[in-house]
């Protein structure tokens, strides 16, 4: 193994990990943003929605611009970009400044995501075994350390400006420094993914109708995602009956058993392929909605929540892996393409639950998540190995010679 590729898999997994700190500040200080710039509780959800709207733009743009560019460059200043609107948000004044930043942070975040997800592809493709899940850990432990520093913020009762600051001033310069050492194109030459036309008879092209149903698992995983984020504090203090303290548990379980999960996970693609991951977290992520729903108290709540994270876990970052494996000569746009459902999912998992909760009972609503992440079942098999000849298991390790880093070598 080359020092060019472990300098790049470690540079790659900062730059996860320092996307995971920015977004869980800014997820987690939205009450303090709303007293900030007096954002009506009306008006609130345009603002939050308007994020990952843009970032799905910001994806479908990066999907274009690799192909001028390499996605080095892009993760290169969009990290940046994402920092600095964070510490926009912290510092504005007026309702103008908030849609500005916010709408930088959401188109950056959509390129982050994009070329981020690229490189990691391309570094698996070239490793010849599974390392995205320790990409996604890296992020998963961004979240918890920006939630506790979010925590911290709130419990001093710090201006957004004084509490983004410190974390701003050490993550850009080391990223703009660990971005010296990306390495990107590991994999074959890109090419172009079938368009809708290029079959027979004009019809949907075969590269569309591959990668519909990993789009599909995307949005999945993200509903149930953001169902966990947005709905397991109000669920346990307000169905399950728990304390306010005990209602803010959840989610920072959910977070660490993702951590847990994706520490591990790509061990267990290795050794059992990433078919059977895939089918195993689908069932477990299904089983723990199940105890949510039934649960009759808020410890078991909290088991329900715990093997929600432990099984969605591994999806995402598989998902992504298996875009990679269909399309190893268009990696790049099928990941840019696949990105856009991680927001659509994130925009539907939230309203879908609560309208449910609304009309009918939250108990009822969790069944909801319950029954679509069963469909990564159905489509676990697209998860196989592709052309790229791995993913089925018992993988050996390789290393291949990377075309080029992002810094010449």
């Amino acid at each position: 193994m080359t020092d060019v590729l472990r300098r790049g898999r470690a540079s790659l997994a900062f730059s996860f990990f320092a996307q995971g700190v920015a977004f869980a500040l800014l997820v987690t200080r939205i009450p303090a943003i709303q007293d900030r710039y007096g954002i009506s509780d009306g008006l609130l959800p345009a603002f939050l929605a308007a994020v990952p709207i843009l970032a799905g733009v910001g994806s479908v743009c990066t999907e274009h611009l690799v192909k001028r560019v390499p996605p080095s460059h892009v993760l290169r200043w969009s990290q940046p970009v994402v920092l600095l609107a964070l510490l926009g948000v912290g510092a504005g004044d007026g309702l103008w400044a908030i849609g500005l930043s916010l709408a930088a942070f959401g188109l950056a975040v959509g390129a982050l995501d994009a070329s981020m997800n690229m490189l990691g592809v391309s570094l698996q493709h070239t490793y010849g075994r599974s390392i995205m899940l320790g990409f996604h850990a890296a992020y998963s432990l961004g979240g918890i350390i920006g939630a506790s520093l979010a925590w911290v913020g709130a419990h001093w009762d710090l201006a957004l400006f004084v509490s983004y600051l410190p974390v701003v001033l050490v993550l850009l310069p080391a990223a703009l420094v660990a971005s010296r050492w990306y390495v990107d194109r590991g994999g074959p030459e890109e090419a172009p993914v079938p368009d809708e036309g290029a079959g027979k008879g004009g019809g949907a092209g075969l590269g569309s109708r591959m990668l519909l149903p990993l789009c599909l698992v995307m949005a999945v995983a993200y509903i149930g995602d953001s169902t966990v984020s947005n709905w397991s504090a109000k669920y346990l203090q307000d169905v399950l009956g728990s304390s306010e303290q005990m209602a803010t548990l959840p989610y920072n379980v959910y977070m660490i058993t993702t951590l847990l999960g994706r520490a591990v996970g790509d061990l267990g693609v290795r050794r059992f392929g990433a078919v059977t991951v895939v089918r195993v977290g689908a069932l477990l992520a299904a089983v723990g909605f199940a105890v949510v729903a039934a649960a009759p108290g808020a410890w078991v709540g909290m088991l329900g929540f715990t093997l929600v994270g432990f099984g969605l876990c591994v999806i995402v970052p598989q998902t992504f892996a298996a875009a990679g494996r269909l399309f190893p000569g268009a990696a790049d746009a099928a990941v840019a393409r696949l990105n856009i459902f991680n927001y659509v999912g994130f925009l539907v998992g939230s309203p879908l639950v609560g309208a449910l909760g609304d009309v009918w009972s939250y108990r009822g609503a969790m069944l909801v998540p319950m029954a679509l992440v069963l469909v990564t079942l159905v489509y676990a098999r697209s998860f196989g190995s592709g052309p790229s000849g791995y993913g089925d298991g018992h993988e050996r390790p390789r290393t291949a010679d990377v075309g080029r880093g992002s810094n010449g070598l």
